[in-house]
C-alpha cells in the first residue's frame, strides 16, 4: 500500500471513480483532497483491505456453462471481424 497523495478538488471531482477504485484495490491508502492548495478532506477506505487471493481464481465457477463445441461460430466471427 502506498502513502497518502494530495489531489486538487478539480482532480477529485473529475477522477472520483479512479480514486475510489485505487483505494478499493489497495493501490493507495488515502487521498488528501485540497481546496486552493490547503488540505480539506481525506478519502480513505471504510474497512481495511483484505484480499482473499485464494478465492479469486474460479470465482465464477458454476455461474455459466461452456458449450461442448466452441468452434462452430468461427466462420461467423471471422466475417464480423473482417467487415471494414
Amino acid at each position: 500500500m502506498t502513502e497518502s497523495r494530495i489531489v486538487s478538488m478539480h482532480e477529485a471531482k473529475t477522477q472520483l471513480s479512479r480514486l475510489v477504485r485505487d483505494i478499493e484495490m489497495g493501490a493507495a491508502s488515502e487521498f488528501v483532497i485540497a481546496r486552493d492548495g490547503r488540505p480539506a478532506a481525506r478519502l480513505v477506505p471504510l474497512t481495511p483491505l483484505q484480499v482473499d487471493r485464494q478465492r479469486r481464481i474460479g470465482a465464477a465457477k458454476g455461474l455459466f456453462t461452456v458449450p461442448d463445441v466452441v468452434d462452430g461460430l468461427d466462420d461467423q466471427l471471422q466475417e464480423l471481424f473482417s467487415r471494414g
